[in-house]
């Protein structure tokens, strides 16, 4: 696979729209007006066919999920270190910032989301988000916290992701996890600690948006 490129400000900007988020109204994201245009917008900017989806032009419910649970519960993020993983758009973070987190990293392995984050932070008034890049596989990075939102959507990915969380767990990090009821993630290993109805970012009058039951897990 080729190497990626910086991806522009201006590219996120031109193909996305400000919108507010249905379970946490206090944030705003950059969102695809049209994902099949902007998928194909994205191949171009790269100049390769085999681009990931735009999982960071959306607010996916796991992510609300823990964004909405951040806002509520404010001590569990209030003067400290965050890991935001898998961060997409950057929701999670902005919500951690708000609610007074001292740091925040923000991982994720595509290169668009990595170029969204800062400016969604930029869109709601907050900053200092480090943004990097893949850490699973990797020692998790010395933080207070880890919120994780969405990681589990497949049978690979959870297997990647496990062990990361059970291994900053291990190290002393309180792990939160937000999931729509996935069947890949072992619910049995995990308490739950707030559970939210979480609609669709995208509705229409011919479309009313889907509302997902979706909860958020902390793992003891």
């Amino acid at each position: 696979m080729q190497p990626s490129r910086t991806v522009p400000a201006e590219f996120i900007r031109r193909h996305t729209r400000p919108v507010a988020c249905s379970l946490v109204p206090e944030v705003r994201l950059l969102v695809a007006d049209d994902v099949v245009a902007l998928w194909e917008a994205m191949e171009t900017e790269q100049g390769r066919t085999e681009q990931d989806p735009p999982f960071w032009a959306a607010a996916w419910p796991g992510g609300q999920a823990l964004a909405r649970f951040a806002l509520d519960h404010p001590e569990v993020v209030a003067g400290r270190s965050v890991l935001d993983l898998g961060a997409g758009s950057g929701l999670v973070s902005v919500a951690a910032l708000m609610s007074g987190a001292s740091r925040v990293v923000a991982s994720d392995v595509d290169p668009f989301g990595l170029a969204a984050v800062p400016l969604n932070a930029e869109l709601n008034g907050v900053g200092g988000i480090q943004v990097v890049g893949d850490l699973l596989g990797e020692t998790p990075p010395a933080v207070d916290v880890v919120l994780a939102g969405d990681v589990c959507y497949d049978r690979t990915m959870t297997e990647r992701v496990l062990p990361f969380l059970d291994a900053a767990r291990a190290a002393g990090a309180e792990v939160y996890i937000g999931d729509p009821g996935r069947p890949y993630l072992p619910h049995h290993r995990l308490a739950e600690a707030a559970a939210y109805d979480v609609a669709d970012t995208e509705s229409s009058p011919a479309q009313p948006a889907r509302v997902r039951g979706t909860t958020v897990w902390r793992m003891p």
